[in-house]
């Protein structure tokens, strides 16, 4: 509570034998004590130096104590040091003006020692214990304000996971269900070709035996162009092998990006999970009315399998590569007719970091946003487009789960997002000491 030694209390009366006799008490007492002989000194004194504690006499010259009063309360510097009117009015009115301007109570002249020590005793104790609580109430709020700005991104977080999880459970669905009739196709391509091929000789051997053609025959091979069947059959079947491998690739890809939609780690070939999430985003690649199509250039370094959540940086590609496409999207309108948008892929390593960057010449980012682009407090996207938490989502399972850094580096109208992920991690990340209590 109130500690006399420390608390300093200011008396404002313009008789000095007042000033005096109050002094020498509240000095016996251990309070500090300041004076002042008329409203003007004392407001002058409490800029500079604020008491705790004002013992303001009510009839003075100048400016009275009920003047001084208001203008103290009127100053939100001054607004809460607690004032006690010092008065030989005995008026109800003239005590009712005082505490409507604020006062917190009233002594009497002439003093009685003991009194004005009681009064100052406890409007001291309540004047700390006030501030206590305040100080606890705004303690207390700061951590509800970020046990909810927490829970807030803990949310996101979880939303985002389950988009990916279910994402990936669709994709999975579809490669699935079209797995099946893709092999069929492939595998009996083989066996056609073989057929087609034995007909065809068959038939050449017909007309090297029997040159003599019936006209009905004759005229039925002119009408279906045998000799362009014979020379464009092998092909049709050749294409449809071509056709055949490339929806396996696809399959494949898709497996891929699925296959990595949980949390454990295990060794992920980078490069494919960036390929499988530019397959998930390749329909947004597509030429519009306001853009060309986006050229995909990949610059693909030598990298190792890496030990990493495969789920989660796919998670981060797909972030990344989506916001490069909403900013070539959004720049669009103002770029010439030459104007060629590209997303360009690099990956390398660099000491003990696997390294991929993701760039584009979107326009560049304002200093302003870029400061921020990581802070989960700020929200980037307009309403329908997203949460604006994709980066700062992106940042924590980099920096957090895989103890890696996630930057952006901006040169003219060309965007670059550098993720670094350590190839042998020196600190044990989260979900691995999850993965390791759960086992």
């Amino acid at each position: 509570m109130s500690n006399s030694e420390f608390d300093t209390i200011l008396v404002v009366d313009d008789t000095p034998t007042n000033l005096a006799v109050l002094s020498e008490a509240l000095t016996a007492a251990n309070y500090q004590v300041a004076v002042a002989l008329d409203g003007e000194t004392a407001l002058e004194q409490v800029s500079y130096k604020p008491p705790h504690l004002i013992l303001l006499d009510v009839m003075m010259p100048g400016i009275d104590g009920f003047e001084t009063c208001r203008q103290l309360k009127a100053n939100p510097d001054t607004a809460d040091i607690p004032i006690i009117f010092m008065t030989a009015l005995s008026d109800t009115v003239d005590k009712v003006k005082g505490l409507n301007l604020g006062a917190v109570d009233y002594i009497t002249k002439p003093f009685q020692q003991e009194e004005v020590l009681a009064r100052v005793n406890v409007h001291l104790q309540l004047y700390h214990l006030n501030h206590k609580l305040e100080a606890q109430v705004n303690e207390r709020t700061a951590q509800l304000s970020e046990a909810l700005e927490s829970l807030r991104e803990a949310q996101l977080q979880l939303i985002q996971n389950e988009k990916m999880s279910s994402l990936g459970q669709v994709v999975a669905g579809v490669a699935h269900e079209i797995k099946n009739p893709v092999n069929f196709i492939h595998g009996n391509l083989i066996h056609a070709r073989g057929y087609i091929t034995d007909l065809l000789a068959l038939l050449t051997l017909y007309e090297n035996c029997m040159p003599d053609v019936n006209p009905q025959v004759k005229t039925f091979a002119e009408d279906i162009d045998i000799e362009f069947l014979r020379e464009d059959l092998p092909k049709l079947v050749d294409s449809m092998a071509v056709g055949a491998n490339r929806i396996h690739g696809i399959i494949q890809s898709l497996k891929t990006f699925s296959s990595s939609g949980d949390d454990q780690f295990s060794d992920v070939n980078l490069h494919a999970g960036l390929d499988s999430t530019l397959l998930i985003l390749s329909n947004r690649l597509k030429a519009k009315s306001c853009r060309p199509q986006v050229q995909v250039r990949k610059y693909y370094g030598e990298l190792p399998l890496i030990d990493c959540c495969g789920g989660q940086l796919n998670q981060v590609f797909t972030t990344i590569l989506s916001n490069a496409l909403d900013a070539l999207d959004n720049c669009a309108v103002d770029r010439g007719e030459d104007w060629q948008p590209y997303i360009e892929i690099e990956t390398s390593v660099m000491g003990e970091m696997a390294v991929i960057e993701i760039r584009n010449n979107g326009g560049a980012i304002p200093p302003e946003i870029r400061e921020h682009l990581f802070d989960s407090c700020v929200i980037r996207k307009p309403q329908g487009l997203g949460t604006g938490m994709g980066l700062p989502i992106s940042h924590d399972i980099i920096t957090q789960t895989h103890g890696g850094r996630l930057t952006c580096e901006v040169e003219g109208d060309r965007v670059g997002f550098i993720i670094e992920i350590p190839m042998q991690p020196d600190l044990t990340p989260p979900s691995r000491e999850v993965q390791a209590a759960s086992r």
